[in-house]
Protein backbone atom coordinates (compact mmCIF):
# COMPACT_ATOMS: atom_id res chain seq x y z
CA UNK A 1 0.00 0.00 0.00
CA UNK A 2 1.57 3.13 -0.95
CA UNK A 3 -0.98 5.32 0.64
CA UNK A 4 -2.04 7.29 -2.31
CA UNK A 5 -5.39 7.77 -3.77
CA UNK A 6 -7.92 5.07 -4.46
CA UNK A 7 -11.22 4.58 -6.45
CA UNK A 8 -14.24 4.04 -5.01
CA UNK A 9 -15.53 1.51 -7.13
CA UNK A 10 -13.72 -1.79 -6.41
CA UNK A 11 -14.08 -5.46 -6.54
CA UNK A 12 -16.00 -5.45 -2.99
CA UNK A 13 -17.97 -3.03 -4.10
CA UNK A 14 -19.21 -4.59 -6.72
CA UNK A 15 -19.65 -7.67 -4.88
CA UNK A 16 -21.22 -5.77 -2.40
CA UNK A 17 -23.86 -4.15 -5.00
CA UNK A 18 -24.56 -7.92 -6.27
CA UNK A 19 -24.75 -9.59 -3.56
CA UNK A 20 -22.43 -11.70 -4.38
CA UNK A 21 -20.60 -11.32 -1.18
CA UNK A 22 -19.70 -14.45 0.79
CA UNK A 23 -15.94 -14.75 0.92
CA UNK A 24 -14.48 -17.60 2.69
CA UNK A 25 -11.08 -16.61 4.48
CA UNK A 26 -8.11 -18.92 4.36
CA UNK A 27 -6.69 -20.19 7.24
CA UNK A 28 -3.51 -18.55 6.81
CA UNK A 29 -4.94 -15.13 6.67
CA UNK A 30 -6.61 -15.69 10.14
CA UNK A 31 -3.13 -16.90 11.69
CA UNK A 32 -1.47 -13.93 10.89
CA UNK A 33 -3.74 -11.55 11.61
CA UNK A 34 -4.93 -13.38 15.31
CA UNK A 35 -1.07 -13.92 16.65
CA UNK A 36 -1.21 -10.55 17.28
CA UNK A 37 -4.22 -11.00 19.57
CA UNK A 38 -3.47 -13.67 22.00
CA UNK A 39 -3.15 -12.24 24.83
CA UNK A 40 -7.20 -11.46 24.38
CA UNK A 41 -8.33 -14.38 24.53
CA UNK A 42 -7.80 -16.07 28.08
CA UNK A 43 -11.04 -17.15 29.50
CA UNK A 44 -12.96 -15.62 27.43
CA UNK A 45 -16.32 -16.78 25.20
CA UNK A 46 -15.39 -16.15 21.27
CA UNK A 47 -18.37 -16.14 19.22
CA UNK A 48 -18.12 -16.85 14.96
CA UNK A 49 -21.79 -16.09 14.40
CA UNK A 50 -21.50 -15.71 10.54
CA UNK A 51 -19.36 -19.49 10.14
CA UNK A 52 -20.67 -22.87 9.64
CA UNK A 53 -18.66 -25.05 12.11
CA UNK A 54 -17.46 -27.22 10.16
CA UNK A 55 -16.75 -25.08 6.57
CA UNK A 56 -15.23 -22.00 8.62
CA UNK A 57 -11.34 -21.47 9.19
CA UNK A 58 -12.37 -19.02 11.86
CA UNK A 59 -14.09 -21.82 13.98
CA UNK A 60 -11.47 -24.47 13.07
CA UNK A 61 -8.62 -21.78 14.01
CA UNK A 62 -10.43 -21.17 17.52
CA UNK A 63 -10.35 -25.13 18.06
CA UNK A 64 -7.22 -26.27 17.10
CA UNK A 65 -5.83 -23.30 19.48
CA UNK A 66 -8.62 -23.65 21.78
CA UNK A 67 -6.17 -24.73 24.84
CA UNK A 68 -3.25 -22.69 23.83
CA UNK A 69 -5.50 -19.73 23.97
CA UNK A 70 -6.99 -20.54 27.17
CA UNK A 71 -10.27 -20.13 25.77
CA UNK A 72 -13.74 -20.11 28.38
CA UNK A 73 -15.96 -21.17 25.55
CA UNK A 74 -16.63 -21.11 21.50
CA UNK A 75 -19.74 -20.56 19.77
CA UNK A 76 -19.86 -20.67 16.22
CA UNK A 77 -23.74 -20.36 14.03
CA UNK A 78 -24.62 -20.56 10.64
CA UNK A 79 -27.45 -19.48 8.85
CA UNK A 80 -29.97 -20.99 6.42
CA UNK A 81 -28.95 -18.29 3.35
CA UNK A 82 -25.57 -19.57 3.78
CA UNK A 83 -24.33 -21.36 0.30
CA UNK A 84 -21.96 -23.40 2.43
CA UNK A 85 -24.65 -24.93 5.31
CA UNK A 86 -24.68 -28.24 6.41
CA UNK A 87 -21.78 -29.07 3.32
CA UNK A 88 -20.31 -31.64 5.25
CA UNK A 89 -21.52 -31.84 8.76
CA UNK A 90 -23.20 -34.71 8.92
CA UNK A 91 -24.13 -35.48 12.91
CA UNK A 92 -27.61 -35.57 12.74
CA UNK A 93 -27.97 -38.12 10.44
CA UNK A 94 -30.39 -36.03 7.75
CA UNK A 95 -30.98 -37.70 4.57
CA UNK A 96 -32.43 -35.21 2.68
CA UNK A 97 -30.70 -31.91 1.13
CA UNK A 98 -32.70 -29.33 3.09
CA UNK A 99 -32.65 -30.82 6.33
CA UNK A 100 -28.78 -30.53 6.44
CA UNK A 101 -28.89 -27.38 5.39
CA UNK A 102 -30.88 -26.53 8.62
CA UNK A 103 -28.85 -23.73 10.45
CA UNK A 104 -27.55 -25.10 13.79
CA UNK A 105 -24.92 -23.48 16.68
CA UNK A 106 -21.84 -25.65 17.71
CA UNK A 107 -20.62 -24.55 20.85
CA UNK A 108 -16.94 -25.63 22.03
CA UNK A 109 -15.90 -25.89 25.96
CA UNK A 110 -13.44 -28.77 25.58
CA UNK A 111 -11.05 -30.57 23.12
CA UNK A 112 -8.64 -32.89 23.75
CA UNK A 113 -7.31 -36.39 21.52
CA UNK A 114 -10.68 -38.06 22.01
CA UNK A 115 -9.30 -41.00 19.69
CA UNK A 116 -6.39 -41.71 21.06
CA UNK A 117 -4.19 -41.30 18.08
CA UNK A 118 -1.77 -38.40 20.26
CA UNK A 119 -3.07 -35.61 18.33
CA UNK A 120 -5.66 -32.95 18.51
CA UNK A 121 -7.30 -31.89 15.37
CA UNK A 122 -10.99 -31.64 13.86
CA UNK A 123 -11.98 -35.20 13.61
CA UNK A 124 -11.47 -34.83 17.33
CA UNK A 125 -13.44 -32.05 17.67
CA UNK A 126 -16.48 -33.86 15.68
CA UNK A 127 -15.69 -36.80 18.22
CA UNK A 128 -16.35 -34.96 21.16
CA UNK A 129 -19.75 -33.31 19.34
CA UNK A 130 -20.96 -37.23 18.87
CA UNK A 131 -19.90 -37.86 22.47
CA UNK A 132 -22.09 -35.11 23.87
CA UNK A 133 -19.43 -33.62 25.71
CA UNK A 134 -19.55 -30.62 23.30
CA UNK A 135 -23.14 -29.62 21.76
CA UNK A 136 -24.19 -29.34 18.52
CA UNK A 137 -27.93 -28.47 17.83
CA UNK A 138 -30.22 -27.13 15.64
CA UNK A 139 -31.47 -23.66 15.76
CA UNK A 140 -34.95 -22.88 16.03
CA UNK A 141 -34.59 -19.98 13.87
CA UNK A 142 -32.92 -19.10 10.54
CA UNK A 143 -29.59 -18.16 12.23
CA UNK A 144 -29.57 -14.82 11.27
CA UNK A 145 -27.41 -12.32 13.45
CA UNK A 146 -29.81 -10.14 14.18
CA UNK A 147 -32.24 -12.78 15.45
CA UNK A 148 -33.35 -13.09 19.09
CA UNK A 149 -31.90 -16.76 19.26
CA UNK A 150 -28.31 -15.47 17.84
CA UNK A 151 -28.79 -12.10 19.90
CA UNK A 152 -28.67 -14.39 23.28
CA UNK A 153 -25.62 -15.79 22.20
CA UNK A 154 -23.93 -12.46 21.57
CA UNK A 155 -24.49 -11.67 24.91
CA UNK A 156 -23.09 -14.53 26.53
CA UNK A 157 -20.10 -14.01 24.07
CA UNK A 158 -16.63 -11.68 25.03
CA UNK A 159 -15.18 -11.46 21.70
CA UNK A 160 -16.70 -11.87 18.33
CA UNK A 161 -14.33 -12.72 15.72
CA UNK A 162 -15.26 -13.22 11.88
CA UNK A 163 -16.04 -12.65 8.17
CA UNK A 164 -19.25 -10.95 8.27
CA UNK A 165 -21.08 -10.65 4.34
CA UNK A 166 -20.12 -7.50 3.34
CA UNK A 167 -23.77 -6.17 2.16
CA UNK A 168 -24.52 -6.56 5.86
CA UNK A 169 -21.52 -4.97 7.35
CA UNK A 170 -23.17 -1.48 8.52
CA UNK A 171 -25.97 -3.96 10.12
CA UNK A 172 -23.48 -5.91 11.68
CA UNK A 173 -21.24 -3.69 13.03
CA UNK A 174 -24.20 -2.08 14.57
CA UNK A 175 -25.07 -4.58 16.21
CA UNK A 176 -21.97 -5.43 17.99
CA UNK A 177 -21.91 -1.42 18.89
CA UNK A 178 -25.03 -1.82 20.09
CA UNK A 179 -24.41 -4.86 22.38
CA UNK A 180 -20.92 -3.40 23.59
CA UNK A 181 -18.92 -5.92 22.24
CA UNK A 182 -14.92 -6.57 21.48
CA UNK A 183 -14.40 -7.90 17.54
CA UNK A 184 -11.88 -8.87 15.19
CA UNK A 185 -13.85 -9.09 11.79
CA UNK A 186 -13.30 -8.68 7.88
CA UNK A 187 -14.42 -5.35 5.85
CA UNK A 188 -12.98 -3.36 2.85
CA UNK A 189 -11.15 -0.19 3.03
CA UNK A 190 -13.91 1.51 1.70
CA UNK A 191 -15.89 0.99 4.93
CA UNK A 192 -13.80 3.49 6.40
CA UNK A 193 -16.00 6.65 4.14
CA UNK A 194 -19.41 4.83 5.63
CA UNK A 195 -21.55 7.35 6.83
CA UNK A 196 -22.25 5.05 10.01
CA UNK A 197 -19.02 3.62 10.45
CA UNK A 198 -16.63 6.64 9.25
CA UNK A 199 -17.91 7.95 13.28
CA UNK A 200 -16.72 5.21 15.57
CA UNK A 201 -12.80 5.43 13.56
CA UNK A 202 -12.52 8.97 14.50
CA UNK A 203 -13.96 8.32 18.18
CA UNK A 204 -11.07 5.87 18.57
CA UNK A 205 -13.79 3.04 19.32
CA UNK A 206 -12.57 1.36 16.28
CA UNK A 207 -9.38 0.74 14.29
CA UNK A 208 -7.96 -1.31 11.81
CA UNK A 209 -6.01 -4.43 12.63
CA UNK A 210 -2.73 -5.31 10.69
CA UNK A 211 -3.88 -6.96 7.83
CA UNK A 212 -4.79 -4.33 5.02
CA UNK A 213 -4.25 -4.86 1.20
CA UNK A 214 -4.49 -7.76 -0.74
CA UNK A 215 -6.52 -11.31 0.58
CA UNK A 216 -7.77 -14.42 -1.52
CA UNK A 217 -11.14 -15.86 -0.41
CA UNK A 218 -12.61 -19.04 -1.84
CA UNK A 219 -16.48 -18.34 -3.23
CA UNK A 220 -19.22 -20.20 -3.98
CA UNK A 221 -19.61 -22.99 -6.45
CA UNK A 222 -22.55 -20.60 -8.16
CA UNK A 223 -20.45 -17.36 -8.41
CA UNK A 224 -19.72 -16.43 -11.74
CA UNK A 225 -16.30 -16.23 -13.29
CA UNK A 226 -14.67 -12.57 -13.39
CA UNK A 227 -12.49 -11.69 -16.10
CA UNK A 228 -9.78 -10.21 -13.21
CA UNK A 229 -9.06 -11.17 -9.43
CA UNK A 230 -11.10 -14.57 -10.13
CA UNK A 231 -9.26 -17.91 -10.68
CA UNK A 232 -9.87 -21.93 -10.25
CA UNK A 233 -7.67 -24.22 -8.47
CA UNK A 234 -6.77 -27.65 -9.56
CA UNK A 235 -9.70 -29.25 -7.62
CA UNK A 236 -12.05 -27.11 -9.31
CA UNK A 237 -12.54 -24.39 -6.10
CA UNK A 238 -13.50 -21.03 -6.77
CA UNK A 239 -11.31 -18.10 -5.55
CA UNK A 240 -11.50 -14.28 -5.74
CA UNK A 241 -9.03 -11.58 -4.56
CA UNK A 242 -9.14 -8.28 -3.10
CA UNK A 243 -6.62 -5.63 -3.17
CA UNK A 244 -8.79 -3.75 -0.51
CA UNK A 245 -9.67 -5.94 2.40
CA UNK A 246 -8.92 -5.00 5.92
CA UNK A 247 -9.18 -6.14 9.37
CA UNK A 248 -11.43 -3.81 11.76
CA UNK A 249 -10.85 -4.14 15.90
CA UNK A 250 -11.45 -2.55 18.79
CA UNK A 251 -9.06 -4.62 20.76
CA UNK A 252 -6.04 -2.51 21.86
CA UNK A 253 -2.92 -3.47 19.31
CA UNK A 254 0.54 -2.92 19.21
CA UNK A 255 0.02 -1.30 15.75
CA UNK A 256 -1.83 0.64 16.83
CA UNK A 257 0.89 2.75 18.98
CA UNK A 258 3.36 3.08 16.78
CA UNK A 259 3.85 6.40 15.43
CA UNK A 260 4.57 6.60 11.47
CA UNK A 261 7.64 8.59 10.58
CA UNK A 262 7.10 12.11 8.91
CA UNK A 263 10.07 12.79 6.55
CA UNK A 264 8.70 16.03 4.67
CA UNK A 265 8.31 19.47 5.74
CA UNK A 266 5.83 22.03 4.90
CA UNK A 267 5.66 24.68 1.77
CA UNK A 268 3.21 26.12 0.04
CA UNK A 269 3.99 24.99 -3.10
CA UNK A 270 3.68 21.11 -2.25
CA UNK A 271 0.37 21.63 -0.47
CA UNK A 272 -2.27 23.46 -1.67
CA UNK A 273 -5.33 24.26 0.57
CA UNK A 274 -8.81 23.24 -0.47
CA UNK A 275 -10.94 25.81 -1.79
CA UNK A 276 -14.27 25.62 0.95
CA UNK A 277 -12.25 24.05 3.78
CA UNK A 278 -9.23 25.73 6.03
CA UNK A 279 -7.19 23.05 5.50
CA UNK A 280 -4.26 21.83 2.89
CA UNK A 281 -4.11 19.12 0.80
CA UNK A 282 -2.00 15.90 1.20
CA UNK A 283 -1.30 13.70 -2.03
CA UNK A 284 0.16 10.88 -0.33
CA UNK A 285 0.36 9.24 3.43
CA UNK A 286 3.93 9.67 3.19
CA UNK A 287 3.98 13.15 2.26
CA UNK A 288 1.93 13.92 5.55
CA UNK A 289 4.32 17.01 6.56
CA UNK A 290 6.28 16.70 10.27
CA UNK A 291 5.88 20.79 11.04
CA UNK A 292 2.44 21.54 10.20
CA UNK A 293 0.15 22.52 13.09
CA UNK A 294 -2.95 22.78 10.88
CA UNK A 295 -5.63 20.36 9.52
CA UNK A 296 -4.61 18.43 6.58
CA UNK A 297 -6.81 16.42 4.16
CA UNK A 298 -5.04 12.70 3.84
CA UNK A 299 -6.09 9.97 2.02
CA UNK A 300 -8.16 7.44 3.30
CA UNK A 301 -5.50 5.01 3.26
CA UNK A 302 -3.93 6.76 6.26
CA UNK A 303 -6.25 5.10 8.75
CA UNK A 304 -4.29 2.09 7.92
CA UNK A 305 -0.88 4.12 10.09
CA UNK A 306 -3.32 6.10 12.33
CA UNK A 307 -1.51 6.59 15.82
CA UNK A 308 -4.32 8.19 18.46
CA UNK A 309 -1.25 9.50 20.32
CA UNK A 310 0.25 11.02 17.64
CA UNK A 311 -2.93 12.19 15.16
CA UNK A 312 -5.73 13.57 16.32
CA UNK A 313 -9.03 12.38 13.57
CA UNK A 314 -11.01 15.85 13.11
CA UNK A 315 -13.35 14.30 10.27
CA UNK A 316 -14.35 12.98 6.66
CA UNK A 317 -14.33 14.84 3.09
CA UNK A 318 -15.85 13.13 0.57
CA UNK A 319 -18.17 14.78 -2.74
CA UNK A 320 -20.93 12.32 -1.22
CA UNK A 321 -21.16 12.23 2.16
CA UNK A 322 -22.53 15.13 4.45
CA UNK A 323 -22.08 16.69 8.16
CA UNK A 324 -18.91 15.01 8.55
CA UNK A 325 -16.24 16.72 7.96
CA UNK A 326 -15.89 18.56 11.33
CA UNK A 327 -14.92 21.81 10.23
CA UNK A 328 -17.24 24.28 8.52
CA UNK A 329 -17.05 24.68 4.65
CA UNK A 330 -16.95 28.10 3.55
CA UNK A 331 -18.54 27.89 0.21
CA UNK A 332 -21.37 25.47 1.27
CA UNK A 333 -20.26 22.41 -0.59
CA UNK A 334 -19.47 19.33 0.47
CA UNK A 335 -16.02 17.36 -0.10
CA UNK A 336 -12.65 18.25 -1.24
CA UNK A 337 -11.92 21.11 -3.79
CA UNK A 338 -9.05 22.48 -4.93
CA UNK A 339 -9.04 24.99 -8.48
CA UNK A 340 -12.79 23.95 -8.61
CA UNK A 341 -12.17 20.51 -8.88
CA UNK A 342 -13.99 17.78 -6.81
CA UNK A 343 -10.72 15.84 -5.12
CA UNK A 344 -10.73 12.13 -3.47
CA UNK A 345 -11.88 11.63 -0.32
CA UNK A 346 -9.89 12.59 2.62
CA UNK A 347 -9.24 12.15 6.22
CA UNK A 348 -9.27 15.81 8.18
CA UNK A 349 -6.11 15.67 10.92
CA UNK A 350 -4.18 17.31 13.07
CA UNK A 351 -0.39 16.05 14.23
CA UNK A 352 -0.76 16.41 18.08
CA UNK A 353 3.18 16.76 18.08
CA UNK A 354 4.34 18.78 15.09
CA UNK A 355 8.08 19.62 15.07
CA UNK A 356 9.48 23.30 15.31
CA UNK A 357 9.73 24.77 11.51
CA UNK A 358 12.73 26.82 10.39
CA UNK A 359 12.06 30.23 10.50
CA UNK A 360 12.66 30.70 6.34
CA UNK A 361 9.49 27.94 5.69
CA UNK A 362 7.00 30.44 7.23
CA UNK A 363 5.53 32.89 4.83
CA UNK A 364 4.76 36.23 5.78
CA UNK A 365 1.28 35.34 5.63
CA UNK A 366 1.61 33.06 7.74
CA UNK A 367 3.28 35.33 10.52
CA UNK A 368 0.61 37.69 10.04
CA UNK A 369 -1.95 34.79 11.07
CA UNK A 370 -3.94 35.31 7.78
Amino acid sequence: MDGGDTGMATPLNRANQAKEDEFYTQLSDIESELKHYRKHFAGKTVLCNCDDPFESNFFKYFCLNFNRLKLKKLIATCYSGSPITGNELTLFGDDTEEERRTPYKAVVTSVRDANGDGATSMVDVAELFKQGENLCERLEGNGDFRSEECLRLLDEADIVVTNPPFSKFREFVSTLVEHDKKFIIIGNQNAITYKEFFPLLRDNKVWLGYGCGDMAFKVPDDYEPRKTRYWQDESGQKWRSMGNACWYTNLDIKKRHEDLVLVKRYNRDDYPKYDNYEAINVGKVIDIPCDYEGIMGVPVTFMDKFNPDQFEIIGLLAGNIRGLAGIPSSTGKDGPYINGKLKFGRILVRNLHPEPRPYETVTLEEAQGK
